[in-house]
């Protein structure tokens, strides 16, 4: 039964990624049906803690984006990339990291890429070099950020095992790691491609004018309470990083003899929705445009999916634990290491970080690998470079007018895949030598 069922699962899984979007979720449900209905399996606990958060952040962001902050963020990230055009490699994904940390979304890279292929092209940089790194960087630094759908879903993993570890363990541990790793990936491709005045295929594109200035001046039109929102959402990240940081911040109370101090969970979710709400206060934009905006539809989509694949996976891991632990447990527990490679598998199919935690991280949790060493492979979900075609990395193909961005002829030697595989690498290994030092 378990083979059938875990067959099952992953159909649904590849099914779903096939389809893309919300079908991810909606797909999945089948698996639930025919493991609940068809085999008479309990259902697994549902994500709550996850979709609470996600909701509550997305909410913040895309109030954020109405009153147009993201706009004004994109105007400042536009000028740091023109002050250093030479260092641009690694200007470019340091801002990438940078601003996808305090946004908890990847979706501000979008905005970004033209401005660093243009600026890379006219400092005479290959554009290949800075695009790719900082599309990995993005993808990176959401393992690092205290308000990402993912970094939710591992604090609900810690939650559900009674665990005094949370944010402030995460951001010990992946801060360094990925930002670290993002500027190994850097290095990596600092030489990476002839020099763009020796490369044939940008000469050939000069030659036949297909070459054109971006009309990006660095310069965004500030709209009313633009500034404010962004002020409010960064207040918030901070006070959120305070509370990880000092988890004796948070209030408590005695109930019943025993004291219950307000969850992580809570916290997040109170103060992205206290953000959002001081937002449409302040600079009094129409609700029509937070609940229309792209970072709001990207947030519905990665609530329905991990409603369906999170809710499959617990249901499937929770009936058939006892033979998965004794299969693979002592395997995993004297190399932890290989549970990394499992996560990095999932992550391709599945293209979502908090997907893929809330699909597989409590498995790593029952199967008893300690959950510092969880920490450290957390950068471990931002496999979904390793396949060209992941929405950024279609996007940055695209505004690299220079044609050295792109897809190799076997498709996997891709621009992306030397920075993906080093930074990624890099990110886990430099965690795994942090919790060694903290954590013992």
């Amino acid at each position: 039964m378990l083979w059938i069922e875990f067959a099952i699962v992953l159909g649904c899984i590849f099914l779903g990624a096939r389809i893309g979007g919300v079908g991810l979720g909606t797909i999945a449900a089948f698996g639930l049906a025919a493991l609940i209905l068809g085999f008479g399996v309990k259902p697994g606990p549902l994500p709550i803690d996850v979709i609470f958060i996600i909701v509550a952040v997305i909410s913040a962001a895309a109030a954020m984006q109405a009153a147009g902050g993201l706009d004004l963020l994109v105007g400042v990230a536009s000028r740091i990339l023109r002050r250093r055009p030479a260092a641009i490699t690694f200007v470019a994904p340091a801002v990438a990291w940078l601003f996808t940390f305090f946004a908890g979304t990847g979706h501000i890279a979008y905005s970004i890429l033209p401005v660093i292929a243009e600026v890379s092209r006219k400092a005479g940089v290959r554009p290949e070099r800075p695009m790719s790194i900082s599309v990995i960087a993005s993808q990176q630094a959401i393992t690092a950020s205290p308000v990402s759908a993912a970094t939710a879903a591992m604090i609900a993993v810690f939650t559900a095992r009674g665990s005094h570890l949370g944010l402030k363990d995460i951001l010990l541990v992946c801060i360094p790691a990925t930002f670290l790793g993002s500027m190994l990936g850097a290095l990596a491709v600092s030489r990476v491609g002839k020099e763009l005045a020796d490369d044939p295929v940008y000469q050939e594109r000069l030659a036949k004018h297909l070459i054109q200035d971006a009309a990006i001046t660095g310069e965004v039109e500030e709209r009313p309470g633009a500034r404010a929102s962004v002020f409010i959402f960064l207040a918030a990240v901070l006070v959120i990083l305070l509370l990880g940081v000092f988890p004796g911040l948070l209030p408590s109370w005695d109930v019943d003899g025993t004291v219950r101090r307000l969850s992580m969970s809570q916290a997040i979710e109170i103060l992205m929705l206290s953000a959002a709400g001081a937002m449409m206060l302040v600079s009094r934009f129409k609700p029509e445009g937070m609940v229309s905006n792209s970072v709001m539809r990207a947030g519905i989509v990665a609530v329905i999916s991990i409603l369906g694949i999170a809710w499959l996976g617990s249901t499937f891991f929770e009936a058939n634990r006892a033979q998965i632990e004794g299969g693979i447990a002592d395997v995993v527990k004297q190399h932890p290491w290989v549970f990394s490679v499992g996560l990095f598998a999932l992550s391709i199919l599945l293209y979502s970080q908090a997907a893929t935690v809330a699909a597989l991280m409590h498995v790593g949790a029952g199967l008893g690998i300690s959950l510092p060493l969880l920490i450290a492979m957390f950068p471990a979900v931002n496999g979904y470079f390793f396949l060209p075609t992941y929405g950024t990395i279609v996007a940055a193909i695209s505004f690299d007018q220079s044609g050295t961005t792109g897809i190799g002829k076997y498709v996997l030697n891709h621009s992306f895949m030397l920075p993906g595989l080093v930074a990624t690498v890099a990110s886990i290994a430099i965690g795994f030598g942090i919790v060694e030092l903290v954590y013992g």
